[in-house]
């Protein structure tokens, strides 16, 4: 494949697993084939319990084949296999965070043990942190495991945040990897602040219909978690993810943090696939809801009244509306769960410290 000429400073790919190893080997193989020259991925495993760490390892010395997309549209992202074996480098979260060792700069893949099940923005934070460690990148790439990528994707995003300066993060059009011609979102999710609902720009629409770019961006309040290149100017001055969620919601505290600094771009050029909830399933159907329901509703409270306490009252007219809908399903045990975070003070605070968030961007000038 050819080099991409607009490649421009480094970009770490950083990759984050919990249980789900098929998914990450697929992911990989779309990644390793990019167009985009200049670029490592830092795979940081979230305390695995089925061995993944031992099976990426495996691939990269041609040992473990990869899960091949049955769709025609899909399949040739990742296949044939990549060649292998690759360079690896491995590190615990301590060795990690303070930027590994000289090992790493002739790895193509960094695999991280984070140790713990840090959620999506622990998980995720420790590769950033390896990357700040590091020093010598433009860009760092968030990429969800359950993804495959074109060639072009990552080339995408960063030609559009060469041409929008002003823009600290950049989200592609993600597809369903399920049905390829239909759109999931375009770019990132428009957000209500009053009754804390969201809308997934461009979502159901055919791939083949036309898109007005900068429209877009207008449009969007926060970038498509699961795949969005942010500039390393926006990590120094806005800081990483918040960790008090844990899972949802991180994406649209970090845009709020970076109050009106940094714009947000979309690349219509780069295009991405996503399996859409593959982590949150791992753990089991009945747990994945669950899970879902009480991260979810938890945060919308606790993002609201830290941020736009004026939308409070609404926001839980809603959550009651929530409640309601699940016991009209029958659904009693997560209509509880729902209910009882509402009545709970915790529910509204961030705890004293967090590693990922600060409250306010640094001031300008």
């Amino acid at each position: 494949m050819p080099e991409d000429t607009a490649s421009r400073g480094k970009v770490y790919v950083v990759i984050l697993n919990w249980n789900g190893w098929r998914d990450t080997l697929e992911c990989l193989e779309s990644v390793f084939r990019s167009t985009y020259r200049d670029f490592q991925v830092v795979v940081c495993d979230n305390a695995s319990q089925d061995g993944s760490l031992e099976r990426i390892k495996a691939w990269a010395q041609g040992q473990q084949p990869a899960t091949v997309a049955t769709h025609p549209s899909i399949r040739p992202l990742t296949t044939p296999p990549i060649p292998k074996p690759m360079r690896v480098a491995e590190y615990c979260r301590a060795a990690a965070e303070q930027g590994g060792d000289e090992g790493a700069d002739s790895a193509r893949l960094v695999l991280i043990q984070t140790g713990a099940n840090l959620g999506f923005a622990g998980g995720n934070n420790v590769g950033l942190r390896f990357a700040l460690a590091r020093g010598n990148f433009e860009y760092a790439w968030l990429l969800n495991n359950d993804t495959v990528v074109a060639g072009d994707a990552l080339s995408g995003l960063v030609r559009r945040l060469d041409q929008r300066p002003r823009a600290g993060l950049c989200s592609p059009t993600l597809l369903y990897y399920h049905a390829p011609e239909r759109v999931q979102v375009r770019g990132g999710t428009a957000y209500d602040r009053w009754f804390a609902t969201m809308r997934h720009l461009g979502q159901g629409e055919s791939v083949e219909e036309a898109v007005d770019a900068e429209a877009i961006e207008r449009s969007i309040s926060y970038p498509a978690g699961a795949s969005v290149l942010v500039r390393r100017s926006f990590l120094e001055r806005v800081g990483l993810l918040s960790e008090s969620y844990f899972l949802y919601y991180e994406e649209l505290d970090w845009v709020t943090r970076a109050g009106g600094l940094f714009e947000i771009a979309y690349s219509p050029d780069s295009t991405v696939y996503h399996k859409e909830g593959s982590s949150i399933a791992s753990a089991g159907a009945d747990s994945a809801f669950h899970t879902a329901d009480f991260y979810a509703h938890r945060n919308r409270l606790r993002y609201t009244r830290h941020f736009f306490p004026a939308g409070l009252p609404t926001t839980l007219l809603r959550t009651m509306a929530a409640v309601l809908a699940r016991l009209w399903r029958g659904q009693p045990r997560r209509a509880w769960g729902i209910l009882r975070l509402m009545m709970e003070g915790d529910t509204y605070r961030f705890p004293d410290r967090d590693p990922g968030r600060i409250k306010h961007a640094p001031r300008t000038g």
